[in-house]
């Protein structure tokens, strides 16, 4: 089943709509100050997407709702919400460049652009960061170019040279930072959607309509398959296929014969006469 982009920005702004959402809004309004003059959701998001406005001020806001985020429970993900929704027109950008540039299929690079926001707005530190929708959104969009630059490197590799001889090339250490670097994305990547795949379950426990409780489960098994997959994926790259067993020491005493390679051991044989 396909994600659909703009699916996925309905059902977030349906539960975003939801009594249980406006409770924990108001959580965050006691909070932080910034957001108290609004006293929804729709208000705040209006006055972030209008043109007008103090871009100060507008920061003020994300600054606010980054660290609510920053909390667990509900107030944290509403916040994430909140955040996910400010930004939805800079990410959209993003997937229409990412697409444009072929980085991947449209579902990877959707689930690919999810996965990383959230990883950016749990992980923001406030203190190092003056703008941030600015930043998140480049840091999203950078490391999606360096994974996709380096995953065309690992291809092209596999395929124009033998094992062996990139083991033989002056640059082997680049390679293996190069692999660690991908490896550590992957895990990004995969913990991101887990804790997406979280957050709409906890959704699931609170929906309050039939309509409601579909839009979850599907968005739900859509992230499940999606982390299914990507912990395959996780688990091929460890073990790149196969398992490889190297003999570095072998004592022979005397009177004694080594074998190197394959043995079969098969069942009781007919003695030869």
């Amino acid at each position: 089943m396909s994600f659909a982009w703009h699916e996925i920005r309905d059902q977030i702004m349906h539960s975003a709509s939801t009594l249980n959402f406006q409770r924990s809004f108001d959580a965050i309004r006691r909070e932080q100050g910034p957001v108290v003059p609004f006293r929804d959701p729709a208000a705040l998001l209006d006055a972030l997407h209008q043109k007008a406005g103090s871009p100060d001020q507008k920061n003020l806001i994300l600054v606010a709702l980054a660290s609510a985020a920053h909390s667990d429970g509900h107030t944290g993900d509403c916040a994430l919400t909140l955040m996910l929704l400010a930004l939805w027109p800079g990410l959209d950008a993003i997937r229409r460049r990412c697409i444009w540039r072929k980085v991947g299929t449209s579902d990877e690079i959707t689930a690919d652009i999810l996965g990383r926001t959230t990883e950016a707005i749990r992980g923001l530190d406030l203190q190092r960061v003056n703008w941030i929708a600015a930043t998140i959104l480049r840091n999203v969009e950078r490391d999606i170019l360096r994974a996709h630059q380096r995953e065309t490197g690992r291809q092209s590799l596999r395929s124009e040279t033998e094992p062996d001889q990139i083991a033989a090339e002056d640059g082997s250490g680049d390679a293996a930072i190069s692999e660690a670097q991908l490896l550590r994305d992957l895990r990004l990547l995969v913990g991101a959607i887990h804790q997406a795949t979280m957050m709409m379950a906890r959704r699931l426990n609170h929906v309050e309509t039939i309509p409601q409780q579909d839009a979850a489960e599907r968005a739900l098994n859509k992230l499940a398959r999606t982390y299914a997959m990507q912990m395959e994926a996780l688990k091929r790259y460890r073990t790149s296929g196969q398992q490889k067993v190297t003999v570095e020491h072998v004592t022979v005493n005397a009177g004694g014969q080594a074998i190197v390679g394959a043995v079969a051991h098969g069942g009781r044989g007919v003695d030869e006469k």
